[in-house]
């Protein structure tokens, strides 16, 4: 989903994420990406996960837009990437990134699939990124429990601290979108009640960023 909307419980609207997530939307990341490269919270996950070693690794990132952190993962040695994605607007941009760095063939894309609600259609991995999702979600258990049963050896995801600044913009996003007769809600939700659902699913804690906007965490499974 690559933003920090979601739908509100038991939304059933299907073009819920298209209506956010642009075409539009998807070309200023990219274009930025191009020019810029990864953000400062982009490049700790990636960071994070060569960490642990990657070298042809099968990664699944819920949600990763145009795939900015995939391609990194990929030049830095990881095997092939998976994308699950709820809007249609990143194919194109994805597609030509891919294309331009030479790793259409390692890189797999599928629209439609909500791994919480579909999680046997989709296989384990090695590593699973989660990054500006969790915030999209309203039921964090369900969605990290799902992530976190995918991966075999290391889970990250990114999340807006409940702090009084992203507290009053999620406020004033979702008031938006009640205006704009949309259904996305932003979601704040509590860091420690997230990790106990990753530890419930055998992952230990090995990497922690507190930043004021996004904050990181990321998790390994013992050997």
């Amino acid at each position: 989903m690559s933003g920090c909307c979601g739908p509100a419980p038991g939304n059933t609207d299907p073009t819920r994420y298209s209506a956010v997530f642009t075409s539009r939307f998807s070309r200023s990341i990219a274009r930025r990406y191009e020019k810029k490269g990864l953000r400062p919270v982009e490049q700790r996950i990636v960071d994070f996960l060569a960490g642990t070693g990657i070298e042809g690794a099968r990664v699944l990132e819920i949600g990763g837009g145009a795939g900015e952190i995939q391609l990194e993962l990929l030049r830095r040695g990881a095997g092939s990437t998976e994308n699950l994605e709820l809007s249609d607007a990143y194919e194109t941009d994805a597609a030509r990134l891919l294309a331009d760095a030479g790793l259409t063939g390692r890189a797999e894309r599928r629209l439609g699939i909500d791994l919480a609600e579909a999680p046997d259609a989709v296989a384990p991995a090695d590593v699973v990124v989660l990054h500006r999702v969790v915030c999209c979600y309203p039921d964090f258990e369900k969605l990290l429990g799902a992530a976190a049963q995918h991966a075999r050896r290391a889970l990250v995801f990114s999340y807006p601290p409940p702090n009084w600044f992203n507290r009053a913009g999620f406020a004033a996003i979702n008031t938006l979108m009640r205006l704009l007769g949309r259904t996305y809600r932003g979601y704040t939700h509590d860091p420690a009640a997230m990790m106990a659902v990753v530890r419930r699913h055998g992952l230990e804690p090995a990497y922690e960023h507190r930043g004021f906007d996004f904050s990181i965490s990321g998790s390994v499974r013992p050997a």
